[in-house]
């Protein structure tokens, strides 16, 4: 009896310390929040429109780590972290989205044809090339690939001597291609400075672009471009009680990223946990953010696909 009553103690001390320090972190959140919209005093300019519980009776369905949206936002691309691309339509009705319907998918390959899998499997940015390339970066073995078609084997790129320094769970988490048919890759960490360090790939050689402010319990998780060469920057924080999302983006001025927007800073638990960005132009001239949730193929997690517009 003496036994019990102190495993139970000594549990209930446990769980009320977890408690105590993710109310404790939750509220330096806050108060980082509250320092980030002062400083940014549009305060959340983008407009939240719909989000779209989205189910597949597919095994393979879930952890949804990147998405692309065609110009017209009709159909969506999107990877999961276990190497599968899907392409699909998307139904809408007026701004909110009703239905998703798959028309293609497709198991990755590695660079010698064969199906990707264990350690090498984790792809996690995509970005599509105006020429119809697939670029799909990894983690575990952290590289960047091209497809092309789809279904094709992989062409691999060679990396920045940066890229084997990094944590496998903290590695190439975002892909992006600006107008330029540049590619983009951000890695999910931020510097001793806490910086955020965006690569770019040119004639095969990979460089540090620029360096992007980073913090405030954010790690970026997705990015892409928008038609006038915007680079928007989806971030992911994280406690005990659920997800906060946080969407800023920049002007390239002379390829150096200058007056930095707050567009989305949600609470802690407003969506599930966002990992892809897509940003597209509307037919009401609107900029659309679409984002998809990576539920890690958890049941207390769900595949949401969230837009916010951005009118300019």
């Amino acid at each position: 009896m003496y036994r019990r009553s102190s495993v139970q103690v000594t549990l209930a001390l446990v769980l009320t310390c977890l408690v105590g320090t993710a109310l404790a972190d939750d509220k330096a959140q806050a108060q980082d929040m509250a320092q980030d919209l002062a400083q940014n005093p549009g305060q959340n300019p983008a407009r939240y429109l719909s989000s779209f519980p989205w189910v597949m009776d597919k095994p393979w369905f879930g952890g949804w780590s990147g998405i692309e949206i065609s110009p017209d936002g009709s159909t969506m691309t999107a990877i999961t972290d276990r190497g599968r691309l899907i392409r699909a339509r998307i139904r809408r009705d007026k701004s909110r989205i009703t239905g998703i319907s798959p028309r293609k998918w497709w198991r990755l390959k590695s660079s010698s044809g064969r199906f990707l899998t264990r350690w090498v499997i984790d792809s996690e940015g995509l970005a599509l090339g105006s020429n119809g390339v697939v670029h799909i970066s990894f983690e575990g073995v952290t590289r960047v690939a091209r497809y092309h078609p789809p279904g094709a084997s992989a062409m691999t790129l060679s990396g920045h001597k940066a890229f084997k320094t990094f944590p496998k769970n903290k590695s190439l988490e975002a892909l992006a291609i600006d107008g330029r048919n540049r590619l983009f890759a951000i890695p999910e960490q931020l510097s001793k400075s806490d910086e955020i360090r965006v690569y770019v790939v040119q004639n095969g050689i990979w460089s540090v672009a620029f360096t992007l402010p980073g913090g405030n319990g954010f790690l970026p998780v997705g990015a892409d471009f928008d038609p006038d060469g915007r680079l928007y920057l989806l971030e992911r924080g994280w406690s005990v009680f659920g997800f906060r999302t946080r969407v800023r983006r920049w002007e390239i001025v002379s390829d150096r990223p200058q007056n930095e927007q707050l567009l989305i800073l949600t609470g802690t638990g407003t969506h599930d946990n966002l990992e892809g960005l897509a940003v597209w132009r509307d037919k009401q001239r609107r900029t659309r953010l679409t984002m998809i949730s990576d539920d890690n193929f958890l049941s207390l997690q769900r595949t949401e696909i969230v837009e916010y517009a951005v009118s300019e």
